[in-house]
């Protein structure tokens, strides 16, 4: 398993936190029988993973992870990234605000039975909340010693910048890592209401800034996996965020690079979510072991710059490799 580093902060001290190019998600654990779901967490942690994603709004997915730290007494071993301020999430409206990012971290705190959150990111964003009490009352966790390390997901990048300049002029932490949606698939709509994904001015700033991209959603819903295809129009949100012209031309790409490597079409997905220019991990969402260790194959392929370019349909000249 690789590894990327975000930059956290403990006892006023900086500090790198390690995370696992896979992160595992638990948005469905609830779904899943205890069984599968202890398999999951263990086979997770046997391959090298360390970070885990789960969010407020997860209520049972914050519950299930606190359980089992508590069970295996691996606290300090795992990476936490969980999130809050989502919207109508216990309260009515939008929720980016000091109280509810307050309210939202303690009770994920109780749920998860730990005292602090490595990575914490808010889920939704509220544009028109100025960014300085959100970045202040952030920075208050972190002194308080409940947050070592303060990100978004679903912001846009103006806003991120926005938040980071303040942080900067006011000698406070900013952001250290950004959790939109990456993916080779490219989303025709946002695929929940409040959702970003990764243009290319975000992509540019994560280049240009090196901050870390934790990317949800990562293998754009399993649009990879076989199952779909340009006939097959039973899934409604399927067809509505991810069935494109482009989008058919980047999956039979994948095919192609697939086939050549003797993989499957969802890895190269994965892989080229994971060979950015910049630092990246996946979030991933396998229901069963076999699918994370499919995963976790996927994650060590190496894709150069000119693969992935050409597999997300910015050259249309075949990479050496595909060249007969």
């Amino acid at each position: 398993m690789k590894y990327l580093s975000v930059n956290g902060i403990v006892n006023n001290q900086q500090v790198p936190i390690k995370v696992s190019q896979l992160i595992l998600g638990s948005g469905d654990l609830f779904r899943f029988d205890p069984a599968a779901v202890t398999a999951l967490l263990d086979t997770f942690i046997e391959i090298g993973g360390n970070t885990i994603d789960t969010a407020h709004q997860y209520i049972k997915g914050e519950e299930i992870i606190g359980q089992w730290m508590a069970k295996r007494q691996n606290r300090e071993k795992i990476t936490i990234l969980t999130k809050g301020a989502h919207n109508d999430d216990g309260e009515p409206g939008k929720r980016v605000n000091p109280k509810s990012i307050t309210k939202d971290l303690m009770e994920s705190l109780e749920r998860l039975q730990t005292s602090y959150i490595d990575l914490y990111a808010l889920h939704r964003d509220d544009e028109d909340v100025e960014v300085g009490p959100i970045v202040e009352i952030l920075n208050e966790h972190i002194q308080a010693g409940r947050i070592k390390a303060i990100g978004t997901s679903n912001w846009t990048t103006k806003r991120l910048k926005a938040a980071n300049d303040y942080a900067k002029e006011h000698n406070l932490v900013p952001f250290t890592f950004n959790s939109p949606n990456l993916s080779l698939a490219k989303c025709n709509k946002p695929r929940w209401p409040g959702c970003v994904s990764a243009d290319e001015a975000m992509v540019q700033y994560h280049e240009e800034h090196k901050l870390p991209l934790l990317s949800w959603s990562s293998q754009a819903g399993g649009f990879f996996s076989g199952y779909f295809t340009p006939e097959n129009r039973e899934n409604e949100e399927m067809v509505e965020v991810y069935y494109s012209t482009e989008n058919w031309e980047r999956f039979d790409r994948a095919k192609q690079l697939a086939g050549k490597l003797g993989v499957t079409p969802i890895q190269i997905a994965l892989a080229y979510v994971l060979n950015q220019s910049f630092p990246t991990a996946a979030i991933i969402g396998p229901e069963k072991v076999a699918e994370l260790l499919s995963s976790y194959e996927g994650a060590g392929l190496a894709l150069d710059q000119d693969l992935v370019n050409w597999l997300d349909l910015k050259s249309a000249a075949k990479p050496v490799l595909l060249q007969s």
